[in-house]
This record gives structure tokens, sequence and C-alpha cells, in this order.
């Protein structure tokens, strides 16, 4: 035999398998991603609803020297 033709059978080597399928992963950082976006969500409307109280106490005498 040719050393070009043993070469390549010598040179394969067996892949190690994955801790988990190959779908998982994508699913994975999609699922989190979406976690993420549902936290990020959550703060949207954060300073409107607290913006009274701050306008309220930024107008009273005793923190004015603060």
């Amino acid at each position: 035999m040719s050393l070009f033709t043993l070469l390549p059978t010598e040179v394969h080597e067996e892949l190690a398998e994955l801790v988990l399928p190959t779908w998982a992963f994508p699913a994975i950082a999609a699922g989190i991603f979406l976690l993420l976006a549902i936290v990020t969500w959550s703060y949207r409307d954060v300073h409107h609803r607290h913006n009274d109280k701050t306008s309220a106490d930024a107008s009273s005498p005793q923190d004015a020297h603060h």
C-alpha cells in the first residue's frame, strides 16, 4: 500500500460524543435569552411608576440641603 492511502486511515480520530444533543445547545441559549428579555420587559415602566414619588421628595424643603 502507498503512504497516501495509509495516511487518511491513521489520521482519522474518533470524535468525542457531546453531553447533550446538538439541538439542545441553541435551545438553551434561546431560553436564556427569552428569560433575560422577560426580566428586561418587566422593568419597562419603573421610572413612570415612581416618578410622582421622586418629584414630591425633590420639592420638599427638608431635602434641599442634600
